[in-house]
C-alpha cells in the first residue's frame, strides 16, 4: 500500500506518517516534489509519478483571522485545490482521506449538545466556509473518501505554518511572565495529534467511506485548557478568564463546537481518550524541549 501525505511537515502529518502501514511518501510545499494545493496543476504530476493507493490531505490554509481579508487564498487551498485533488483521486481510483474542522459549525449560537456527523453545519467565518465547501466537494466528487473533522489540534511537532499551537503559545507566554487573558465562553475539544492519527488508522482499517468526527473526549473552554496545562506543568501563570467580546478578532469563532463520535461508535471504534489525559501525555512528550518556571513548593 502506497500513501501520499500532503502537509506531511505539519503537526498532524508528522504524527501520522510514521504510523501508516506501507510505503509513505511525505509531501509538502517546500519538498521534492513540491506540492501546493494553491497550484493544483502540480497535483497531476504527483499522481503520475507516485501512483498512490491512498492520498491523505493534512494540508490546509488555516489562518482563521487572515482568511477574512484574503478569502481567495483560503478558498484556493481549502476548496478549489481540494476539488482538484478529489477529481484526481477519482480518476486514479485512490482513497482520499481529508481533514476538516469543527469550524464548519457555529451558526446556532444556542447549541450546547455535541454535533453529530448528521447535523447540518453552519459556519460563521470565511475559513469555516472554505473548509465546508472542500468537504462537500470531496464527498460529491470522490467515491472513496474519508472526511475527518477534528478540533484544536496540538502536537509535539508544533504547527508548521503558524509556528506553534495554542498550548505552546500559552506555555511560552507564561514562561515570559506575561499576563494572559483567555476566552472562557468558547467550548470545544482540543485534540492531541497522536490520538487523531491513531484513530485515523482505525478508520482506515475499517475500510469504510464517509464523514467522521475524531477528537479527544469531553470538552473545555480555551481558558480551561490553558489553566489545565499550567496545573499539569506546575507553572504559576497570571491567567484571567474573559468573554469573547473582550478579545475581538476579525473572524468569529463558534461558541460551542464539541463534536460527537456517533460515526466511530457505529463502527465499534473507541473514542480517543479524554482531553485532559491527552494533554498530560503531550506535556510529558515535550518536557525535554522546554524549561518553564515552576510554582514554589
Amino acid at each position: 500500500m502506497r500513501y501520499a501525505v500532503l502537509g506531511a511537515a505539519g503537526q498532524l502529518g508528522r504524527d501520522l506518517c510514521p504510523r501508516l502501514p506501507g510505503d509513505v511518501i511525505p509531501l509538502s510545499r517546500t519538498g521534492a516534489p513540491a506540492i501546493d494545493l494553491a497550484r493544483p496543476e502540480s497535483l497531476r504530476t504527483l499522481f503520475d509519478e507516485v501512483r498512490p493507493d491512498v492520498v491523505v490531505n493534512c494540508a490546509a490554509y488555516n489562518f482563521v483571522d487572515r482568511a477574512e481579508s484574503e478569502p481567495q487564498a483560503a478558498f484556493a487551498v481549502n476548496t478549489w485545490g481540494v476539488r482538484e485533488l478529489a477529481r484526481l483521486c477519482r480518476e486514479y481510483a485512490c482513497l482520499l482521506v481529508h481533514f476538516s474542522t469543527d469550524y464548519v459549525f457555529g451558526l446556532d449560537e444556542a447549541r450546547r449538545q455535541p454535533w453529530a456527523e448528521s447535523d447540518a453545519p453552519g459556519p460563521i467565518s470565511v475559513y469555516g466556509l472554505s473548509k465546508l465547501a472542500g468537504e462537500y466537494l470531496v464527498r460529491a466528487t470522490c467515491p472513496r473518501h474519508l472526511v475527518i473533522r477534528t478540533c484544536g489540534l496540538y502536537g509535539v511537532w508544533g504547527s508548521g505554518g503558524k509556528g506553534g499551537n495554542f498550548v505552546e503559545t500559552m506555555l511560552r507566554l507564561a514562561g515570559q511572565g506575561k499576563p494572559l487573558r483567555v476566552v472562557n465562553d468558547q467550548t470545544c475539544t482540543p485534540s492531541y495529534t497522536v490520538d487523531v492519527a491513531e484513530t485515523t488508522l482505525a478508520l482506515l482499517s475499517a475500510g469504510r467511506s464517509g464523514l467522521y468526527h475524531v477528537t479527544n473526549s469531553g470538552s473545555c473552554t480555551w481558558y480551561e485548557l490553558a489553566r489545565t496545562a499550567f496545573e499539569l506543568s506546575g507553572i504559576c501563570a497570571d491567567l484571567t478568564p474573559i468573554p469573547s467580546c473582550d478579545y475581538p478578532t476579525p473572524a468569529r469563532r463558534p461558541a460551542y463546537s464539541v463534536l460527537d463520535h456517533a460515526g466511530l461508535r457505529s463502527l465499534g471504534i473507541a473514542s480517543p481518550r479524554p482531553w485532559r489525559e491527552a494533554l498530560a501525555a503531550y506535556l510529558r512528550e515535550r518536557q525535554h524541549k522546554d524549561t518553564l518556571p515552576a510554582c514554589p513548593t
